[in-house]
């Protein structure tokens, strides 16, 4: 499968739920700390991994809590809450020593990313990427596709329902090896926590509100085919942090780092090399 091979370590949030962390390339090089989506692990950002940014960054991922190698609890109050996703970032920057990362959120990694921001601020950070996320939850902005749990779906109903997901976030669809995979890591999150993660929201208003207050940099990159989170969800985002830009994938769908990896590669080298200009880096 040709996996590049990881620093493996685990961080401890502060409930105790450990976080499986992993790292590869240049320890000296500039931060840059990868956050994937709902049912996904770090595995998705192969494409990163493999390419010259390992080179060039020291890059470091995290499985969230219920999904790959972490921790999995069985109460819905792990999943839920203003705080529980932030203090995971914060668990994650303080065990793997990070200074001054860019932060590049996909989906729902966005949206924790946000929970991050709302709670502790930008002060730790030098940049963030909101990739394909629903950062202002509007429920207008949510495609028809994204995932809806069914609390007593059977097995079958579940697998079927993960693949029609896993599907949707693609229009540039990948290879059968990578799907494969990536449907693999997708049900390594019980049903129960699916649940959980479903009935976790933050107020629109109050995320504006708190959004205005960012001072980094901020990039959004958005597919305009996107069916999983509508393009409308980036414009709602930067019209909350107005010095942010958005970089439109006009042919891909909810995937850009996956279906068009050279240009989103390119693009996030830049974006990190010029926060760290920024921050003195």
């Amino acid at each position: 499968m040709n996996l590049p091979k990881a620093k493996t370590s685990f961080a401890t949030a502060p409930d105790g739920v450990r976080l499986a962390v992993y790292e590869w390339g240049n320890p000296s090089g500039p931060e840059l700390l990868l956050i994937h989506g709902f049912a996904q692990c770090h595995l998705c950002f192969l494409p990163q991994v493999r390419s010259q940014l390992a080179q060039d960054f020291r890059i470091v991922a995290f499985d969230f809590r219920g999904h790959g190698a972490s921790d999995k609890p069985d109460n819905a109050s792990a999943y839920q809450g203003r705080d529980v996703w932030a203090k995971d970032i914060a668990a994650v920057l303080d065990h793997a020593k990070l200074k001054r990362p860019v932060i590049a959120g996909w989906s729902m990694g966005g949206r924790v990313t946000r929970q991050y921001l709302m709670n502790f601020g930008d002060a730790r950070l030098a940049g963030v990427n909101f990739v394909g996320s629903l950062v202002i939850e509007n429920p207008a902005h949510r495609g028809s596709t994204a995932p809806r749990q069914v609390e007593g779906a059977s097995l079958g109903e579940q697998l079927e329902t993960t693949i029609g997901f896993l599907d949707a976030c693609y229009h540039i669809k990948p290879s059968e090896a990578d799907f494969r995979l990536a449907l693999a890591y997708n049900m390594l999150l019980p049903g129960p926590v699916r649940l959980a993660i479903g009935g976790w929201a933050t107020d629109p208003a109050e995320t504006v509100a708190e959004m205005k207050k960012v001072k980094v940099p901020v990039l959004i990159t958005q597919g305009r085919k996107d069916i999983v989170v509508l393009p409308a969800s980036a414009e709602a985002t930067v019209a909350a942090i107005p010095h942010a830009r958005i970089s439109w994938y006009d042919d891909c769908g909810h995937s850009p780092f996956a279906e068009d990896a050279p240009r989103f590669n390119a693009e996030l080298s830049a974006f990190v090399k010029s926060c760290q200009l920024g921050a003195g880096g």
